[in-house]
């Protein structure tokens, strides 16, 4: 392990619902509405490794916008990578993405890739070392969700269809690994998720750190598997806040040697997008001896 003491960072997590506006019918482009909401989250959170979920990549319904690279750059972030977790439109047309580990898209390659898709990203100003992948599957069954309404007051009601479920992991150069996710709003499966990201970080080398929407109330990530929230506070519905979804989370074992420590970013402005509010936590890291 590479961690120098007391070394720090501040992470967060955002489900950014594809940069849609809330409420939606309100008049904006959607690289304006992007940076905007960018800008508020920077000002609030002052993040060095940002943690993306729903995330759009060159789809006509968010103007075709790269939108991880967009946040990277907004937020003053040098580094960015975007994993797709499907090629398509979620609740449109989509297929499976195949190879994982060859779809991650960065400053890199971006050039090389037009194909519309739709996954999970980050943006850090920490050097990335090596980038890991992890297929999580889906639930063959779908459930009811709520979508925001278009008068930005409260939400209906739609069924939706699972969509394979991924995880993008940065090892950094200081030996610290971030996962980020988005695992299936239905019960049970998003449970063995969680266990099976769980069970692959701690086979990698570092600190770890798993973020993401969970899709898990109550902190029950904390209760059904081997990592602990690092911070509870609530993310859902970014119009009134009732649930937590979303979560910034290290294994027991850091815990419990006084390896890391953590103290929640509060939050004291909405995002202009998404149905999820950000989480933010500022960690310190100890070396272990």
């Amino acid at each position: 392990m590479v961690v120098a003491p007391d070394q720090s960072m501040r992470v967060i997590s955002w489900n950014i619902l594809h940069g849609q506006v809330i409420p939606p019918n309100l008049q904006t482009s959607q690289l304006t509405s992007l940076k905007t909401a960018t800008h508020q989250v920077v000002a609030n959170y002052q993040p060095d490794f940002i943690c993306l979920q729903e995330v759009d990549f060159w789809q006509p319904r968010s103007d075709f916008i790269n939108q991880t690279k967009v946040i990277a750059q907004t937020a003053g972030l040098n580094y960015w990578a975007f994993l797709p977790a499907i090629y398509g439109t979620p609740g449109e047309k989509w297929k499976k993405v195949k190879d994982l580990e060859n779809s991650i898209i960065t400053e890199e390659n971006e050039n090389l890739v037009t194909k519309l898709s739709y996954g999970v990203g980050i943006a850090t100003n920490k050097p990335i070392a090596r980038f890991f992948t992890k297929e999580l599957g889906k639930s063959w069954i779908g459930l009811p969700l709520m979508i925001p309404s278009e008068s930005g007051k409260g939400g209906r009601f739609i069924y939706v269809k699972d969509e394979p479920r991924v995880a993008l992991v940065a090892q950094l150069g200081s030996g610290i690994t971030i996962a980020t996710t988005h695992l299936s709003f239905v019960p049970g499966v998003n449970i063995n998720q969680l266990n099976r990201l769980g069970e692959y970080l701690d086979n990698l080398p570092g600190i770890k750190i798993l973020a993401g929407d969970l899709n898990l109330p109550a902190n029950l990530p904390s209760k059904v598997s081997r990592f602990r929230s690092l911070a509870q506070t609530h993310t859902y519905p970014s119009w009134k806040e009732k649930i937590q979804f979303d979560y910034i989370m290290t294994n027991g074992k850091s815990l419990k040697k006084n390896l890391v420590s953590a103290e929640l970013i509060k939050n004291s402005e909405r995002p202009i997008i998404s149905d999820h509010i950000p989480i933010g936590v500022h960690i310190k890291f100890q070396q272990e001896l």
